[in-house]
């Protein structure tokens, strides 16, 4: 059995739907399912079981036997950037992941989790995989960060398989979920939709209004690094998930706005907006994942650049029961 925790959000629906494309069924999601919106992304694949992850927690410090797990992905986290009760937090990021990693060093099971590309905060120092580079701004991050340090603690005592991916900015389907926290092709993807505009900061940090950059990593990619590092156990460590080369906010609106018009016969524009005082320092307007680790480890997959991933995702987004999907 596999078992994907956090199965229902983004990251976690596309791993599932990897493993379904592969024939495997036999998998359990974990997840938190109170907004059950969130069932849509899992409406259309193959799981053998569902649990919840406060059950799911219990049973494990209880050592139930779940049978035999091969593999688990832990994806489940708060992922809001923008909570600050640390307590709740480090609960549930951190406790949690150092539960799961004990359990699966017991009985055998190869263990991949979701670090993330924040722990390297604002950058200063760049975006290698070590602690030089790396000063968190906020609760999510640091939960994050502080667990990728207790997994380079006991890393000598590790029997058994052990990945943490820092992902850089993640877009593609099954994200509608997140509201306010999805990615920007959604967004500008509804923006237009509604109202025929996109809408884009202005410039900050010397950038060009529209110009600020990120590594922006199609959700499918992710995936397929995922599923490389499980059909290799014998690779362990942090490494970066983006694609390498960062792409502009303009990069991302233009792919939306193209798509449009080729599709839909829709012209659409952008307009700039007063970047918010309240991100000024606290914004990171260049981010490019470095990749050295990743290949040295092996992986040769090629990433799709914002053009292709962008055009992908506006197929699948506005194809179908767009609007349920759009809903979310």
């Amino acid at each position: 059995m596999i078992i994907v925790t956090g199965g229902a959000g983004l990251i976690g629906s596309n791993i599932v739907s990897a493993l379904n494309q592969r024939g495997q069924r036999d998998i359990m999601v974990v997840d938190h399912l109170k907004n059950g919106r969130k069932m849509h992304n899992l409406a259309d694949l193959d799981i053998r079981d569902y649990m919840d992850k406060d059950d799911f927690l219990a049973r494990i410090r209880d050592r139930r036997d779940f049978g035999a797990v091969e593999a688990v992905f832990h994806l489940g986290a708060c992922s809001a950037t923008t909570e600050w009760d640390g307590q709740f937090v480090m609960r549930n990021n951190f406790e949690y992941s150092k539960e799961l990693l004990h359990w699966c060093q017991e009985i055998g099971a190869q263990y991949s989790y979701a670090s993330s590309a924040s722990v390297y905060g604002l950058a200063e120092h760049g975006f290698r995989e070590e602690r030089a580079c790396e000063k968190p701004i906020n609760m999510y991050a640091y939960s994050k960060f502080q667990f990728d340090q207790y997994v380079r603690s006991v890393r000598s005592q590790l029997r058994h398989q052990v990945v943490g991916f820092r992902y850089f900015n993640v877009y593609g389907p099954r994200e509608a979920h997140k509201g306010s926290m999805s990615s920007t092709p959604f967004h500008f993807n509804n923006q237009v939709l509604a109202n025929g505009v996109c809408k884009l900061f202005e410039g900050t940090d010397g950038y060009e209004n529209g110009g600020q950059q990120r590594d922006f990593v199609f959700v499918e990619d992710c995936a397929a690094v995922n599923l490389w590092f499980m059909d290799h156990p014998d690779k362990s460590g942090i490494f970066n998930l983006g694609t390498g080369r960062a792409q502009s906010f303009n990069d991302i609106a233009n792919a939306v706005l193209g798509w449009h018009k080729q599709h839909r016969q829709v012209e659409a524009r952008i307009d700039y907006v007063p970047f918010p005082e309240h991100l000024k320092g606290a914004y990171q307007s260049y981010t490019q994942a470095d990749l050295r680790a990743l290949r040295a480890a092996g992986y040769d997959g090629r990433f799709h650049d914002v053009a292709e991933g962008v055009a992908k995702y506006m197929d699948w987004l506005n194809a179908g029961d767009a609007a349920r999907r759009r809903a979310l």
